[in-house]
């Protein structure tokens, strides 16, 4: 079903775009095969690895695809508009108005270029994004503290090795206080992306490095992910906190486990596990892979809470829909209650949908500040 799903569009497109066009049967057969080859990258991707969440084609392979996949889907938005035209002009006096062959190369073509630009802006190492956060009771010496925030690497065939180097030396040069990562590091088995993870463990913050696991981390090897990021010098929350410290004030920094993490006989996601025994009055930055159960949060204290999952939507007009399915949250900071929450695009994206039109992916610097009294 999944894959016949991501074939509709691509049967939309032969039969509206490619098939009225005054081409030979034989050129369109062989462009027609062309196209539901590429609309089905993630049966190819199950077939290569055992999941659609890891396709272990070379990079350039992969490239080649979600540049041919999101032309598909940007076609078939694009003539399912005109056909609404056209069906809505049969209504007029004087008759219809028949799609002329020229307005479907002009589609075509716009089609190719938008999705080449969405695929160089999704793989792009990102740029900084400096945001500001004020937080009520906020010791003085966390005034000025600054938190990196790295989601969603999605390290990969597509997100490599030589990818994450940049995106650490990057980091490292920022010199963050704190570097947090809030899941979705992987795509692929621990054997298969070792080497891509690699370039993680020079990652370095003067109160260290932290992580939480996302979705994804559960589709392959949970337990043995967990280990190795631990290995890499990274500190894993999973329900539970730790209390930083600056000139006599503390800072709760709370991790939780993935909302789908029951789905997998893992440990289910549990707040109240996260913050017990969390100094009383201490501000509480809480990790929270997605961003959905952001007003639980909030309803028990938590000053602000830092989230990734929803890629800031990839496309405009998409993200509408996976703001739907987030509680309404899918890019940038909201005010939750008396909480701050903040939705991170990403620092990369799922290689199956290697797509941005719109919302960019970024290295996030967020420096606390004390909120003034009013």
């Amino acid at each position: 079903m999944f894959h016949l799903i991501f074939g509709l569009p691509c049967l939309y497109v032969i039969a509206r775009v490619l098939w009225p066009l005054p081409w030979p049967l034989a050129l369109k057969a062989a462009v027609a095969i062309l196209l539901l080859i590429a609309s089905q990258y993630h049966l190819w991707s199950r077939l290569s690895s055992g999941s659609v969440f890891a396709p272990e084609f070379p990079r350039a392979l992969i490239v080649l695809f979600n540049w041919a996949f999101g032309a598909i889907f940007l076609v078939a938005a694009m003539h399912l508009a005109f056909d609404v035209v056209a069906l809505a002009s049969r209504l007029l006096p004087g008759g219809g108005w028949a799609i002329p062959a020229e307005l479907r190369y002009a589609e075509a073509a716009a089609a190719l270029v938008l999705s080449a630009v969405a695929v160089q802006q999704a793989v792009r190492v990102p740029p900084l994004k400096d945001v500001t956060v004020e937080i009520e009771n906020l010791p003085t010496g966390f005034d000025g503290y600054t938190l990196l925030q790295l989601t969603d690497l999605h390290l990969s065939r597509l997100f490599s090795a030589g990818w994450a180097r940049e995106v650490v030396a990057r980091s490292n040069q920022l010199g963050a206080d704190l570097v947090v990562v809030t899941g979705d590091l992987i795509d692929g088995s621990l054997a298969s992306r070792r080497a891509d993870v690699e370039p993680l463990r020079d990652l370095h913050a003067a109160d260290g490095v932290w992580v939480i696991p996302g979705n994804h981390e559960y589709f392959f090897e949970y337990a043995a992910w967990m280990r190795h990021y631990a290995e890499l010098g990274m500190e894993v929350l999973e329900n539970r906190h730790t209390v930083l410290r600056r000139g006599g004030g503390g800072l709760v920094l709370a991790g939780v486990t993935d909302l789908s993490a029951s789905h997998s006989g893992q440990p289910p996601h549990d707040l109240d596990a996260a913050l017990a025994g969390s100094p009383p009055g201490a501000p509480i930055v809480l990790l929270d892979h997605q961003p959905r159960d952001a007003g639980r949060a909030a309803a028990k204290g938590v000053a602000l809470q830092l989230s990734g999952h929803t890629h800031g939507g990839m496309i405009v007009g998409l993200d509408r829909l996976v703001a739907r399915a987030n509680n309404g949250f899918v890019s940038g900071a909201y005010a939750v209650g008396g909480m701050t929450l903040y939705v991170n695009n990403g620092t990369g994206l799922w290689p199956g949908f290697a797509l941005r039109l719109g919302p960019p992916s970024e290295l996030t610097r967020i420096t606390l500040r004390v909120k003034p009294r009013p």
